[in-house]
C-alpha cells in the first residue's frame, strides 16, 4: 500500500491490483446496479444446484422477497459434497486449536464423515426437515459439524452465543420450540471451564418442548445427565445408527436455513430467518470478492459462531469458496498476548478477520507482542462489528499487516447476511470509512423528510433496493419484520437498517452507529430494552434507562439509570448486586459498566424513555429539543 498524505489515503500497489480476481470496481457496480437480477443470476452460477431456479427475483409479496425461485439446492451440498470431486477432496477444510493447546485438523474427506455421522444421530433422534434445533456451545469442530448436520438434513439451526445466561438461552429455545438441543458439557476460556451444560439444565426446566438433549465432552468436568433426555455424543457416535454416510437432502431455495436472535429495540430478541439459495450466493460472492479468495488461502474469521459473522465468514462462504477455515477456541491473550500473532505464524494465516474491539484489546499491549513473530504470511485484513477508529486502523494496518495488507472495513448485520458496504483489496482506502456499496446494492444517507443529505453530512442510512442475503422474516412475527425494517420508509420501498452515517465527497461511506434503541458493545448488538428489563426484574428496582457511552476498548460500555423502590437506599453493594443480577439474568457481555440511581428518567408525555437526553446529560452536551418531554 501507498500513502498519499495529500488525500489521506492508502493506494494499492501495483502487485495488488494485478493478482485481485476484481480488477475494477466502478464498471462492475455500474453493470450490478442497471443488471441486478443478471448479476445475481451470473454470481449464483458459481454454485451447484440439484435444479435451476425459474425466477431469480419474486417480489409479488413485498417486503417477503424470495431470490431463485423454484430453484433446488443445498447449501452442505455446495460446502462439503461438490469438493469431495475434485482436488480439493483431501484438502484442510478446518484447522482447530483449543485454548488449552489441543489441535484438530479434518481434510473435506473428514469434515463430510464428521458432518454425516452428526446428521445421522440427528435423524435417529427424530428431528426431521424443517425442525429447529438449538445448538449452545463452545468454539470446537463439533459446533460447526451440528451447523452443517442441521443443514445436510433439511433442518434448521439456532444457534444461542455461548456467553448468553439460561434465562436468554430458555427464551431463545422457547420462541423456536426445539425439540433437540444440542450442547457440550463446558469450554475453555482464560483457563477456566465454563459449565454450558450446567445453564442448559438450568434453561431447559423453562422449556416444555425439549425432549432431548446432546452433550459432546470437551472438559471432562462432572455435569448432571438425566435419564431418557440427556445423551452424551460419543456413546451416540459409536452406535450403528451414526453411519458416515448421509445423503444431502434436496431443499427449495426459500426453505429455511438458520435462525439466528439479534436484540431488538423491543425486550423481546428477534428470530431472523435466512434461507438455503439467496443466503449461498450472497455470502460466498461478497467473501470470494471482497477477500480476494485464492485457492491456497487460509482464512481466520475470529468470530463466534453465535453470531452472523460466525456463520457467514467463519462457515458457510469459506467453505463454499473451497477454503481452508482456521478455528480457535479461546480468549485472544491468553496465556499471553501474543496467543493469535503466534497462530497466524503457526498456520500460515492468510487473511485475518475480526472486531475494532479485539485490535483495540490487543493494542494496548504494545507492539513488541506482535512484531516478534513473523507474520508475512499475512495478505489481507478485515474488520467487523463497529466503525474502526482511525488510531486501531493505523495500527492494525502498521503493526499487524506490515503495511502491505488492505484493511477489508467492513458493514453488515444479522438481517442482510454478509458485506453491505465494503472495499475491495483494488480501492483507495481512508482509515476509518466502510468505503462503498458492494455490488448490487445502493446506498445513499438521508434526512427527515427522506431527502438525500449534501455530502458530509450525518443522516440515516438507507438501502434503496434488495439483495440476495437479505433476510426472509422475523419468525413467527411478519408484521415485526415490516414495522422494524420497512415501514419508516414504506412509500419508497427503502430498507431501514437503523443506522446513522455519512457520505463524503469522495462517495465514501463513513457509518456513525446506531441511531434507534440498540447498543453495540465489543461489536456485538444487545437491546436497551433486554437490559432494562433485566434491572427491573430485581425486586428493588422500579425502573431503569440504559445508554451507551464511548469506551476505549469495547467501543461502548452499557450505563443504567436506575429508579429504586421507594424506602430502599443507593450503595455501592446494591450497584453491584444489580450488575450481577443482569450477568445472571442476559450473560457476561450485557454487564453495565455503571449504574446511576436517580430520582426520575426523563421521558415524552407518551411514556417512552428519551435515552438520548439521558446520554446528553451524561457526556455534558446540550440535551436538544426536549420540547415533547413530560412535565
Amino acid at each position: 500500500m501507498i500513502f498519499d498524505e495529500n488525500k489521506g489515503m492508502y493506494f494499492p500497489t501495483e502487485d495488488i491490483v494485478n493478482q485481485a480476481n476484481v480488477k475494477e470496481y466502478e464498471k462492475l457496480y455500474k453493470y450490478s446496479i442497471e443488471h441486478r437480477e443478471e448479476f445475481w443470476a451470473e454470481q449464483a452460477e458459481y454454485l451447484d444446484w440439484f435444479k435451476k431456479w425459474d425466477k431469480v427475483l419474486d417480489d409479488t409479496d413485498k417486503p417477503f422477497y424470495k431470490w431463485f425461485q423454484g430453484g433446488k439446492i443445498n447449501i452442505v451440498h455446495n460446502a462439503i459434497d461438490r469438493h469431495l470431486k475434485t482436488a480439493n477432496r483431501n484438502k484442510i477444510a478446518v484447522i482447530w486449536e483449543g485454548e488449552n493447546g489441543d489441535v484438530r485438523t479434518f481434510s473435506y474427506h473428514a469434515l463430510n464423515r464428521e458432518v454425516s455421522k452428526f446428521a445421522n444421530v440427528l435423524k435417529s433422534m427424530g428431528v426431521k426437515k424443517g425442525d429447529i434445533v438449538t445448538i449452545y456451545m463452545p468454539q470446537i469442530p463439533e459446533q460447526i459439524f451440528a451447523m452443517l448436520a442441521c443443514a445436510k438434513i433439511g433442518a434448521v439451526h439456532s444457534v444461542v452465543y455461548g456467553g448468553f445466561s439460561n434465562e436468554a438461552l430458555s427464551e431463545r429455545i422457547r420462541d423456536a420450540e426445539s425439540r433437540v438441543v444440542v450442547t457440550a458439557d463446558g469450554g475453555f476460556r482464560r483457563g477456566k471451564v465454563t459449565d454450558l451444560k450446567g445453564i442448559v439444565n438450568e434453561a431447559v426446566v423453562l422449556c416444555p418442548t425439549v425432549e432431548v438433549v446432546i452433550t459432546v465432552k470437551r472438559t471432562g468436568h462432572d455435569v448432571y445427565m438425566e435419564n431418557d433426555r440427556d445423551y452424551w455424543y460419543h456413546d451416540l457416535e459409536s452406535l450403528p445408527i451414526a453411519s458416515p454416510n448421509c445423503e444431502t437432502e434436496e431443499t427449495d431455495a426459500n426453505d429455511m436455513l438458520f435462525l439466528l436472535y439479534t436484540s431488538g429495540s423491543t425486550g423481546k430478541p428477534k428470530g431472523m430467518m435466512h434461507s438455503h439459495g439467496g443466503y449461498s450466493v450472497y455470502t460466498s460472492t461478497t467473501h470470494r470478492m471482497v477477500f480476494d479468495i485464492k485457492p491456497e488461502d487460509r482464512f481466520w474469521c475470529a468470530a463466534d459462531p453465535g453470531w452472523i459473522t460466525g456463520h457467514s465468514y467463519l462457515l458457510y462462504a469459506p467453505l463454499i469458496n473451497g477454503s481452508t477455515i482456521f478455528m480457535y477456541e479461546g480468549a485472544p491473550n491468553h496465556p499471553y498476548p501474543n496467543r493469535w500473532w503466534r497462530m497466524i505464524e503457526k498456520y500460515g494465516i492468510n487473511i485475518l478477520y475480526t472486531s475494532p474491539t479485539a485490535i483495540r484489546g490487543l493494542m494496548r499491549y504494545g507492539d513488541s507482542w506482535v512484531t516478534r513473530h513473523d507474520l508475512s504470511s499475512l495478505r489481507l485484513l478485515g474488520s467487523v462489528g463497529e466503525p474502526i477508529n482511525p488510531e486501531a486502523w493505523r495500527w492494525y494496518y502498521k503493526v499487524v499487516g506490515g503495511e502491505k495488507c488492505p484493511i477489508m472495513d467492513t458493514w453488515w448485520q444479522t438481517e442482510t447476511g454478509g458485506f453491505m458496504i465494503t472495499p475491495l483489496p483494488i480501492m483507495p482506502l481512508k482509515p476509518g470509512s466502510a468505503s462503498k456499496p458492494f455490488f448490487g446494492n445502493e446506498i445513499s444517507v438521508v434526512n427527515e423528510q427522506h431527502e438525500e443529505v449534501k455530502a458530509g453530512e450525518e443522516g440515516a442510512l438507507v438501502i434503496k433496493n434488495v439483495w440476495p442475503g437479505l433476510a426472509s422474516g422475523i419468525y413467527k412475527d411478519p408484521e415485526k419484520f415490516v414495522e422494524t425494517y420497512w415501514k419508516k420508509y414504506e412509500k419508497e420501498g427503502w430498507y431501514h437498517p437503523g443506522d446513522s452515517a455519512r457520505i463524503d465527497e469522495d462517495g465514501y461511506i463513513w457509518v456513525i452507529g446506531r441511531s434507534d434503541d440498540v447498543i453495540k458493545v465489543s461489536g456485538y448488538r444487545l437491546g436497551t430494552a433486554e437490559i432494562e428489563s433485566a434491572l427491573v426484574s430485581h425486586p428493588l428496582v422500579v425502573e431503569a434507562g440504559v445508554i451507551p457511552l464511548p469506551h476505549n476498548l469495547k467501543g461502548n460500555a452499557i450505563h443504567a439509570f436506575v429508579i429504586l423502590k421507594t424506602g430502599t437506599s443507593p450503595s455501592r453493594e446494591l450497584e453491584t448486586e444489580l450488575k450481577e443480577h443482569v450477568v445472571k439474568m442476559m450473560g457476561p457481555i450485557a454487564k453495565p459498566e455503571e449504574i446511576i440511581f436517580s430520582e426520575s428518567l426523563p421521558k415524552t408525555r407518551s411514556g417512552k424513555i428519551m435515552r438520548r437526553v439521558l446520554k446528553a446529560r451524561a457526556l455534558g452536551q446540550d440535551e436538544g429539543d426536549i420540547s415533547t418531554l413530560e412535565e
